[in-house]
């Protein structure tokens, strides 16, 4: 260790990206039982106002940073060795109860989800469970159970859903990375108001063996984090053929080499924003982001989406999930000692009065949004628009219906889609940017990604770091 280096403050190392923090151990600057210290201390004091958190065992994970700390004296490390990564509740993870969002399940899980096997050979100090909406039904995470997380930049408004509290937690700097779910833009949305990076993978290049369903042919792992290329770092540790995953395929679509030449890029742009519901606020800051690249996008095209309607189509996207999770939720519906919310039963009572062929109908929406996808790929090569038509708003206040428009055309098409920060809205909150490609593209977006934000220069402030 470097003796004459200035010791690194507790809100440096909190509001550090990962890549960093990386460096920082491989010089010994920090050490994992000192940086796991730093981040349990921060969570006492910050979660009891902010909720992110719905389990944390100081015992678990002073005893993993103890390991990773013997690790690197003894020179065999993992790609993570030490990192403090949160784990959104949907998950198993072998000693803690999978929770889902629902109050009787308590069972302990004895084996580890995929992913967070993953995580544990590459060294990550896994530091608790983050709250979510319950059953992952939802964009919120207003849990009736739980309670609600708070956005860590306005006490009182949403942090979104439904890895709501993955995402305050990256935020608040409660943690340096965070694995949650993404169906129809459960990793994007809370990505978007909360002001932090998000990836969702190409369908199935990260396995979901493990993870409570909600839609098995819509869900995806997805990441969270503080820089895109923490983003790109999590995408080689995590993806990979799992045999024991049905949506896992040894020959899967390969990912591209990041070899984008951004002024070779053709990227396409929806028409009329407005006419999707888009608060004009929100396309305000989108054209400022925009007006900062005049090289970065290449060629910009607009793209015809007239034959799209997004509302109806992430409908029909519900209505998959909803149908699903009757048979996934089942015991916890008729369960009389833990019921679930009336909310949660209504809209899964929605889907029960659904015949098979009104299933049928929406299940054809993926097929058209895979043939979509293959037509728009020919003309371009990413996608770019906000990844939410509005900010975070009051919990107590409506919920917007649209909050997944924009975010569900990617899952329904199975491409992968990266939401960074853009800038602030007038009320001081947070919005994202969504960049969408085509399967097989996710490295090749996350590298525009951090060229994007790069020249955007739109740090994540991490307001609850005190």
């Amino acid at each position: 260790m470097n003796l004459h280096q200035p010791s690194i403050s507790d809100l440096d190392l909190r509001r550090a990206t990962m890549c960093q923090l990386l460096h920082w151990l491989a010089v010994e600057r920090v050490q994992p039982q000192g940086l796991a210290e730093t981040y349990l201390e921060a969570i006492e004091r910050v979660n009891p106002q902010l909720n992110a958190y719905v389990g944390v065992s100081s015992a678990m994970l002073q005893e993993q940073a103890l390991a990773a700390q013997h690790r690197r004296r003894d020179g065999v490390i993992g790609r993570l060795d030490g990192i403090p990564v949160a784990l959104k509740d949907n998950f198993d993870a072998a000693g803690w109860p999978t929770r889902a969002g629902l109050a009787g399940r308590r069972k302990v899980a004895t084996e580890d989800a995929h992913v967070v096997a993953r995580l544990r050979a590459s060294g990550a100090v896994l530091v608790g469970r983050t709250n979510m909406d319950e059953g992952a039904l939802g964009a919120v995470t207003d849990n009736p159970h739980y309670g609600p997380t708070h956005n860590p930049h306005r006490h009182g408004y949403t942090a979104g859903g439904s890895s709501g509290g993955a995402a305050a937690a990256i935020a608040a700097g409660l943690a340096v990375a965070a694995v949650g779910s993404d169906s129809l833009g459960s990793i994007r949305i809370p990505a978007s108001y909360c002001g932090v990076y998000a990836l969702k993978p190409t369908h199935g290049e990260i396995s979901a063996r493990g993870m409570v369903p909600a839609a098995r042919r819509l869900d995806t792992v997805g990441l969270l984090a503080r820089s895109a290329d923490d983003l790109t770092v999590l995408l080689q540790v995590l993806a990979g053929y799992d045999a024991d995953d049905p949506r896992s395929r040894r020959r899967r679509v390969a990912l591209s080499p990041p070899d984008w030449e951004p002024g070779r890029l053709r990227a396409g742009f929806l028409p009329n924003l407005a006419a999707l519901g888009v608060q004009p606020d929100v396309i305000a800051v989108f054209e400022a982001a925009l007006a900062k690249w005049p090289h970065e996008l290449g060629e910009r095209r607009t793209v015809d989406f007239s034959d799209w309607d997004f509302a109806r189509t992430r409908r029909a996207g519900l209505l998959l999930m909803e149908a699903e999770m009757l048979g996934t939720f089942a015991a916890d519906l008729a369960d009389t000692d833990h019921r679930v919310s009336e909310h949660f039963r209504r809209l899964l009572s929605y889907a029960a009065g659904k015949s098979a062929a009104d299933y049928a109908c929406a299940d054809r929406v993926l097929d058209a949004a895979t043939l979509k996808m293959r037509r728009l790929f020919a003309q371009i090569d990413v996608l770019v628009l906000p990844t939410t038509p509005q900010g975070a708003f009051p919990l107590d206040g409506l919920v917007p219906d649209s909050q997944a428009d924009l975010t569900s055309f990617a899952s329904l098409a199975g491409c992968p889609a990266v939401s960074i920060p853009m800038g602030y809205l007038p009320d001081g909150m947070p919005i994202g940017l969504q960049l969408v490609g085509a399967r097989g593209s996710d490295l090749r977006l996350l590298e525009l990604a951090s060229v994007c934000a790069a020249t955007l220069d739109v740090e994540p402030t991490f307001p609850g770091i005190h």
